[in-house]
């Protein structure tokens, strides 16, 4: 029995974009601010979330008297299971802003040890000032998060003769070896040089990278962080990079935006990009055919792939 009619798209290209839809499914468009374009709020039982800024606007899912769907163009999905409701399903776009991803956390490692960044700012001034730098090979890197971002930093880290020491949230052995708790962060942080999270956010996580495991760093360690903001304590990790210790590349940060006045952005030992993981070239195509298998699995009255909270469809 179809459990989803009327799927409500962020913008009109989106809906063009999967046209036409799996028969027995309607789209209409809603950016979560205005109404509705084509249908009503009564009507819309599924929705697709837009990809930039979704937090700012997820509130109005509360608007939907007959929610039963909500599907994440992002990986994350911070705060979307509190504004659907535990009635709703809830699916996230996992798998799509690996590759992109993983790009971005070893070009943010190869661009803060070798300099690059520096380099940059050199050149707007016509400065020639050649230094040894830090190679990648030969690092000790701890990979916290042993997700689909998290294997693909792995598989891409492999030609660059590091020794990688995966974390996950439990200690377990799968099928690429074995995998460290959590709990052992600090322990394990005293033996290695990069530290790189791609962590989630939830309850468990929060600050999980904090004084204690920062402390634990060896002097000069880059501390990477494409995952979510609020897994490090931007205090403690600013503390330690302005006394020099310690070097971070952040494409995430917390807050979000980091505060035009904030000292990490005039840090020379830090590198921050603008929460730019998943947004490249490869977004596209992956989104689209991950949100067309997901519209073909409503029309059949089958479950979606990737849900984070089942709803009707359990």
């Amino acid at each position: 029995m179809q459990t989803v009619r009327t799927v409500s798209f962020p913008d009109r290209q989106l809906l063009a974009d999967l046209s036409p839809l799996p028969e027995g499914l309607r789209g209409v468009v809603w950016d979560l601010k205005a109404d509705p374009d084509g249908g009503t709020l009564s009507e819309i039982d599924g929705v697709i979330l837009p990809y930039i800024d979704a937090s700012a606007v997820m509130g109005s899912l509360a608007r939907v008297p007959n929610l039963k769907y909500v599907q994440t163009q992002s990986t994350g999905y911070d705060g979307v299971i509190e504004a659907a409701g535990p009635a709703a399903g809830v699916a996230s776009a996992s798998g799509v802003h690996a590759a992109a991803t993983a790009e971005l956390a070893v070009g943010l490692i190869l661009a803060k040890l070798r300099g690059i960044d520096q380099a940059v700012r050199d050149s707007q001034y016509g400065l020639w000032r050649p230094e040894r730098r830090q190679s990648l090979a030969d690092r000790r890197v701890l990979l916290v998060g042993v997700g689909g971002i998290g294997h693909e930093i792995a598989r891409r880290l492999e030609p660059f003769e590091v020794t990688v020491t995966r974390v996950g949230s439990a200690a377990r052995t799968d099928e690429y070896g074995e995998v460290h708790a959590s709990a052992d962060l600090p322990a394990l942080a005293a033996t290695h040089d990069i530290l790189v999270s791609v962590l989630p956010l939830n309850q468990q996580t929060h600050q999980l990278i904090g004084e204690e495991v920062l402390a634990a760093l060896p002097d000069g360690a880059l501390v990477v962080n494409v995952g979510r903001g609020s897994v490090v304590d931007t205090a403690a990790l600013t503390k330690e990079v302005l006394s020099g210790r310690l070097q971070c590349a952040l494409d995430v940060v917390d807050p979000e935006p980091l505060p035009q006045d904030h000292p990490l952005w005039s840090a020379p030992n830090a590198l921050i990009t603008p929460h730019i993981g998943g947004n490249a070239s490869a977004f596209q195509p992956r989104i689209l055919r991950l949100l067309r298998k997901q519209l073909e699995a409503l029309a059949a009255g089958q479950a979606p792939a990737n849900l984070v909270q089942k709803g009707p469809f359990a």
